[in-house]
């Protein structure tokens, strides 16, 4: 048996426990019939932690996810905290830890499965085989920049403000993740910004070109603005192979790409900090569809992006690159088999809730490993 990993698991609100639910019997699938064990923990994040605790995040759970080799992150958020200040959110919990654990990489695929090349609102002809990489800079830009905050003018009136900030050594090492996963993909990178309006834009374009020149003469290197790239996604998505963007225009196109392959439910993420002496990286995995409340506790969240956040984990934290994609193998199986949960229901196929699902996967796992 392979030697325990030490992974922190927090599901958080809404869908949250419920599609990490099947992710645990995949954890324990893999301890029964790959002789993989992990020493795993779960705590509270999020509403379930203000509810219990009177904060989104607690100390010792910041302390537990940076002694941990990965978390794995479930959703956090929904109306019953909508009231509360802007200080007490439930997303604070997610903010914190990629702060505090330095998680300055976010990595959100945007690929397109055989099985559900109808699901998407494109054209077959246009996503079919669509497979990129948005890297997208998580702990500088606008959501952190300062000066921020509201304030009373002096006729009474109101002003908010939010500042977009990124330096050379932000910029460069988020860049650096970007080139070296186009060396292991296409080899081809497209950095995106606003340099034609926003200084920061133009920092972030004349740093990224100085180091593709300096370090990566072998990564064909191309810039594009933010708006632009947008309309690109839609229009010709497969020109692209691995993006790598600011926090804003990140948050926002990944989104945009996410329904280019039908279905929010269906798409994992990881965020990477940086390796330390010895070797060790602070890693969080979490799908990107959110805590979905409207759907919550009916049993019908798609529980695969989770599934897959779990794949990404085993192969960027812990270099699993064979169970990762056993997982990922069997994912698609399922969905090949015609099985839906309502998100990706297509005519001709069979509406499973999430606990079928994930047993649909789990017995496509067993065939795999026969």
């Amino acid at each position: 048996m392979t030697a325990n990993k030490k992974l922190l698991v927090l599901p958080g609100d809404g869908i949250g426990p419920e599609v990490m639910r099947e992710v645990r019997r995949v954890i324990d699938w893999m301890d029964r019939r790959r002789q993989v064990s992990f020493d795993l923990e779960e705590d509270l994040v999020g509403g379930a932690a203000i509810d219990a605790r009177g904060t989104p995040i607690t100390e010792a759970t910041l302390a537990k996810a940076k002694a941990a080799d990965a978390v794995l992150f479930g959703a956090v958020g929904g109306p019953r905290w909508d009231t509360l200040g802007f200080d007490k959110r439930p997303e604070l919990a997610i903010l914190s830890l990629r702060k505090d654990l330095g998680l300055f990489a976010n990595l959100r695929p945007a690929t397109v499965l055989d099985p559900l090349v109808d699901a998407s609102t494109l054209k077959p002809e246009v996503v079919r085989g669509l497979d990129i990489m948005i890297v997208r800079e998580s702990t500088g830009g606008i959501y952190f920049g300062q000066p921020r905050g509201v304030e009373t003018l002096p006729d009474g009136t109101k002003k908010g403000v939010n500042t977009e900030v990124y330096t050379t050594p932000e910029i460069e090492r988020v860049a650096r993740v970007g080139f070296e996963l186009a060396r292991r993909r296409g080899n081809r990178l497209c950095s995106v910004e606003k340099a034609n309006v926003m200084e920061s834009g133009l920092l972030w374009r004349q740093t990224v070109s100085a180091l593709g020149a300096a370090e990566f003469p072998d990564v064909q290197l191309s810039h594009m603005y933010a708006d632009n790239c947008a309309m690109q996604l839609v229009r010709n998505p497969r020109q692209f192979d691995v993006i790598v963007t600011t926090n804003l225009f990140g948050d926002l196109l990944s989104d945009l790409a996410s329904m280019l392959t039908g279905s929010l439910g269906m798409l994992p993420s990881a965020t990477l900090g940086g390796l330390s002496e010895d070797g060790r990286r602070n890693a969080l995995y979490e799908p990107i569809h959110g805590s979905a409340p409207d759907i919550a506790g009916r049993g019908i969240a798609n529980p695969l992006a989770q599934v897959l956040s779990f794949a990404m984990l085993l192969r960027y934290s812990f270099a699993m690159e064979e169970d990762a994609a056993l997982i990922e193998r069997a994912c698609t199986k399922v969905l090949a088999g015609g099985f839906r949960t309502a998100d990706i229901m297509q005519p001709g196929m069979a509406k499973v809730s999430t606990q079928v699902m994930g047993e649909q996967l789990l017995r496509e796992l067993d065939k795999l490993a026969a």
